[in-house]
């Protein structure tokens, strides 16, 4: 009796441990898609601003690391 108390006290134990990583899974996944996304929005920006003082499609990309697509697209 006493050893089915234990094991129902570590298999509690073990699911609120379980809900607690995937819930900080799932923040630190949404601070890195956060992070990420920013680190795009900084390169769009830079893009841009190199294009309006004249450098070229070439060195823009070369600069920032974006597709001739995406360089484009803005």
């Amino acid at each position: 009796m006493r050893n089915s108390v234990i094991y129902q006290e570590i298999l509690q134990e073990g699911k609120l441990e379980g809900r607690l990583e995937g819930k900080l899974e799932a923040k630190l996944e949404a601070k890195l898609k956060a992070k990420l996304e920013g680190k795009q929005e900084a390169k769009e920006e830079i893009a841009l601003n190199l294009l309006r003082m004249g450098l070229s499609l070439e060195q823009v990309i070369q600069a920032t690391g974006l597709s001739l697509e995406k360089i484009q697209s803005l």
